[in-house]
């Protein structure tokens, strides 16, 4: 029989998972069966994921295709529905070798029992299964998983549960481990990455952990953090970022608007000055720091005036990368029940949004012309810089190094060296 195919839909953490559910797939002995790890950020997000298992089915004939991931947590219904479909098993069933130890072909089609998803909101820790060396260039650690906060607009708590912290010894011994793999960068990744350690002895925050690490892992050339909550940022993280050179000068910050009463009604924690303040307050301390931003274009009672403050948000915060997402609405969300923008409204603010995110990387690519930059090389013609510019080469480099280059010239989108 023929391994697992697996297709991961989603964030990165969810490709992270992918890699860990296929290393307990195989441990078991599992073979010729399709397994989709869905994502539920938004409504768009849930359609591709069953376009994605209808694609596999016809692909693979007679295979049995399992869906899990956060779409499969918070509406397994719509999946156990399918006729591709033979199980629909939860966020944290996934991550138990057991799970895969018991629907080893030919088994799996025999049973009955098509939906195993549990209370995500009793998990309690995280999933002990660690991934060592996932990704090719560059490791992606998690080091957290879950959420406690319930923004209005958003669905992942209740896919992904509440907050749960890796203990900062297990992480350490990790990347240690990574580093001796030969791998030159290390990203620590997480659904809520500021909320690490609230739930450990002493509650640390996450400014300790990226100190422990630089600390006791020496020989780590390069550390990154993934998205953060900017309200939640630490001393020790602020101290980091103006001290660590070792700490990649690149932050990814969930804002979702510049307008404050849409701030409110999302039921985030920071108001519009809290984010610039923030941004200002990180470029002082490392002047070469870039920021990407998630925004959310079209967000429920969103007028013309609060837009453009999202829209001036680009400019006033200094941002450089940016995810623009259409508002969605999602069943059994707050926002699901306010008042709704149209949708050619919301796809007109997200093409501005985007547009204003474009002129704002060409911005910063023009800047980086002539700069001397160290960058990590992800396949024979392609690198990034420390602040995770795109770079493309013009010969040939070994993969997964570092490199120290020149930028000669820019193409609108990426670096050229």
């Amino acid at each position: 029989m023929s391994a697992p195919v697996f297709s991961t839909l989603g964030c990165r953490l969810n490709a992270y998972e992918t890699e860990a559910m296929r290393e307990m797939a195989e441990a078991a002995g599992m073979s010729g069966a399709v397994v989709v790890n869905t994502c539920a950020v938004t409504a768009e997000a849930v359609r591709k994921a069953r376009q994605e298992i209808r694609r596999l089915a016809r692909e693979n004939p007679g295979a049995p295709v399992i869906v899990t991931g956060c779409a499969a947590q918070t509406e397994p219904e719509t999946f156990a529905a399918m006729s591709e479909v033979t199980r629909v098993i939860g966020n944290h069933e996934k991550m138990q070798p057991e799970t895969w130890a018991q629907m080893r072909s030919p088994d799996l089609i025999g049973e009955t029992e098509k939906i195993r998803v549990d209370d995500i909101m009793s998990v309690k820790e995280t999933a002990g299964h660690l991934i060592d060396g996932f990704g090719r260039h560059r490791a992606y650690v998690q080091v957290q998983n879950g959420c406690d906060h319930r923004c209005t607009f958003c669905i992942i708590p209740y896919g992904r549960g509440n907050s749960r912290s890796v203990p900062a010894g297990v992480v350490v011994e990790q990347i240690k481990r990574l580093v001796g793999r030969g791998f030159n960068e290390v990203v620590l990744t997480g659904v809520d990455l500021t909320s690490w350690g609230a739930d450990l002895p002493g509650q640390p925050r996450l400014g300790d952990l990226v100190m422990r690490i630089l600390r006791l892992v020496p020989d780590l050339p390069r550390l990154r953090i993934s998205s953060i909550d900017s309200i939640e940022a630490d001393e020790n993280l602020m101290l980091a970022i103006a001290s660590e050179s070792r700490l990649m000068p690149h932050l990814h910050v969930s804002l979702q608007a510049g307008d404050d009463m849409i701030l409110k009604r999302m039921k985030r924690r920071h108001l519009r000055d809290d984010a610039i303040r923030f941004c200002e307050e990180a470029r002082k301390l490392r002047p070469e720091i870039v920021f990407g931003a998630d925004i959310i274009a079209g967000f429920p009672t969103e007028t013309e005036a609060m837009f453009e403050n999202s829209l001036r948000l680009v400019e006033d915060c200094g941002l450089t990368f940016l995810h623009v997402f259409p508002y969605s609405a999602r069943k059994g969300t707050p926002a699901a029940r306010m008042p709704a923008v149209k949708g050619p409204v919301i796809r007109e603010r997200a093409a501005r949004l985007r547009e204003a995110g474009e002129h704002a990387l060409r911005k910063h690519l023009e800047a980086q012309v002539g700069q001397m930059h160290h960058v990590l090389t992800e396949g024979p013609r392609l690198g990034r810089t420390e602040q995770f510019t795109e770079v493309a080469f013009a010969e040939d480099q070994p993969e997964g190094a570092l490199m120290e280059t020149r930028i000669s010239g820019q193409d609108g989108t990426r670096l050229v060296a």
